[in-house]
């Protein structure tokens, strides 16, 4: 039996918590930041945590993080 690969891309993008939740950051924070308003870029700084339908997706993609 082979080792499974992880993607690497989704192991960049997301991080685990304790109570198995995955965690990622909103889009649209790198660049043309003047245009957006003060109060979108503050909402635009918090994490956000993954439906549990799009979860599994991406767990195909990190075998070992379970």
């Amino acid at each position: 039996m082979y080792k499974l690969k992880t993607i690497k891309s989704i192991n960049k993008r997301f991080k685990k918590t304790s109570t198995n939740k995955l965690l990622k950051h909103k889009s649209s924070r790198s660049h043309l930041l003047q245009k957006k308003n003060s109060k979108r870029k503050q909402h635009l700084r918090k994490v956000k945590s993954i439906n549990f339908c799009d979860r599994k997706n991406l767990v195909n993609g990190l075998p070992y993080i379970f």
